[in-house]
């Protein structure tokens, strides 16, 4: 779908025009190219007191191949990054004189176990933050609050939530900002979230807030992978894949190394077909709310297994609930909620989903909010992330994940007809004022389904752009 307000405001007359006229000028964003490299520019390095992730982070720094700058908060930087053989020098303000730009901002907050000890916070970011190029990122280092050993130090790793958040609303401009926790133990398998939060992958991810526990970590070092192909050999099962977000998903993953099956209903099946003969895929023709698709898809599955099940497939049957028949509020609870426990259930039984796989759910924001009108499809988007949240420690002892994503506004057919009040208003209550394209969707789920994201678990991630509501 074309935002042709994106579009206009970002000409050179419309550009000047919305100056002139003090009218919001949403950023083109900068996502994920192929021919383009992933990382480039300058990263600024933050820390608070007694940082514990500055090796780790060294270590992604040397990886990614860019070139770090030290704020004066990170005095431990310059010496580390030296003896890891990274180029780095000191940050210089850009009100300096200094013409260099930063890509990236990356905080380390882990050592800080007190309130009193925030203000470092604001001494990186009140010095760093107008130095940040269009589509820059932040990101935030810390412990999970429920893991901290005193009241202090939860209160303390707590409030870089709302530090985040924030930053996400002022930065304008493209720029994301994102919140990561890391276990105790949990230090080498954080990468796979960096490079993702960093990279252009994730162009409509911003406020989100993750943890990276040990428990699953472990594997990361142990699964060899090709961080250019870091699917590759991997099999992925993908329902509503013919079309939309669904075809994009299989889209990524695909390109990622993955063997895609794709699953879509019958009368979908010359769409289905075209999708995954482009993606050298499965195509298979099965209604998951149909009571015998668990065990065709199981049967269909059953020779070679699977490593990644992506529960995409949805429908819609908006009305007030006083106006709704009993049979559209069960039909979208069916398909969006009880097919994935039904299809989950019977992969899991046989054991064709593969110990260490990933199971990753769409949600959605109106499962986290809800929405007038869609009281069905919002409370089947909610049990979605009840499986996510009650699954997740049952599958830990198997080695298997389970998250789910929440988009926000996207830009699909089903959005493009939608009323223009309400589709404008989708777009611009968010802080990067505009819509989602269906590979943010995708790109997200790709981060979940990667081998070296084997620490997340029972977790929700908004594609949203940081949404006004719900967020």
């Amino acid at each position: 779908m074309n935002d042709a307000y994106l579009n206009f405001v970002n000409s050179p007359f419309g550009a000047r025009l919305a100056r002139s006229l003090g009218l919001p000028k949403p950023e083109v964003l900068r996502r994920y190219r192929a021919d383009r490299p992933e990382f480039e520019g300058l990263v600024a390095i933050g820390a608070g007191r007694e940082p514990r992730l500055l090796d780790a982070l060294a270590n992604l720094v040397a990886s990614i191949g860019v070139t770090s700058v030290a704020h004066a908060s990170a005095g431990l930087w310059m010496p580390l990054a030296h003896r890891h053989g990274l180029m780095t020098g000191r940050f210089e303000p850009a009100d300096s004189g200094s013409a260099a730009r930063l890509a990236a901002l990356i905080f380390d907050a882990s050592g800080i176990e007190d309130s009193s000890q925030l203000e470092p916070l604001h001494a990186f970011f009140h010095d760093t933050l107008r130095s940040l190029g269009k589509c820059g990122r932040i990101v935030v280092l810390g412990r999970p609050p429920q893991d901290c050993a005193s009241p202090r130090q939860w209160t303390a790793q707590r409030a870089l939530e709302g530090l985040v958040r924030s930053l996400g609303k002022e930065a304008r401009r493209g720029v994301t900002a994102n919140l990561v926790y890391v276990g105790a133990g949990a230090e080498h398998g954080m990468e796979s979230t960096l490079r993702f939060f960093l990279s252009p992958r994730s162009a409509y991810v911003s406020g989100q807030v993750v943890q990276v526990s040990a428990d699953g970590a472990d594997a990361v070092e142990s699964t060899p992978f090709d961080w250019h192909a870091p699917l590759a050999n991997r099999r992925a099962v993908v329902t509503g894949a013919a079309r939309g977000i669904g075809a994009a998903i299989a889209g990524v993953l695909a390109a990622q190394g993955a063997h895609v099956i794709g699953v879509d209903i019958p009368s979908a099946r010359d769409a289905l077909d075209a999708t995954l003969r482009q993606l050298n895929g499965t195509p298979l023709a099965f209604d998951i709310a149909a009571p015998e698709a668990p065990a065709q898809i199981a049967a269909a599955l059953d020779d070679d297994g699977v490593d990644i099940v992506v529960h995409n497939a949805g429908i819609t049957k908006d009305k007030t609930i006083a106006k709704m028949t009993a049979a559209a509020w069960q039909s979208v609870l069916d398909i969006n909620l009880s097919a994935q426990e039904r299809i989950d259930d019977a992969l899991l039984a046989a054991g064709i989903l593969r110990d260490g796989g990933r199971i990753i759910g769409v949600s959605s924001i109106s499962g986290i909010a809800g929405n007038a009108g869609q009281t069905n499809y919002a409370t089947s988007k909610a049990g979605v992330i009840g499986r996510v949240q009650s699954m997740a420690p049952l599958l830990r002892a198997r080695g298997i994940t389970i998250n789910a994503v929440a988009p926000g506004f996207i830009e699909t057919e089903m959005t493009a007809k939608m009323p223009l009040t309400l589709r404008e208003a989708g777009r611009r209550l968010n802080s990067l004022s505009q819509g989602g394209q269906p590979v943010d969707v995708a790109q997200t789920i790709a981060w979940l389904a990667h081998p070296g994201s084997g620490g997340i678990s029972g977790q929700v991630v908004r594609v949203c752009g940081q949404s006004l509501i719900g967020a």
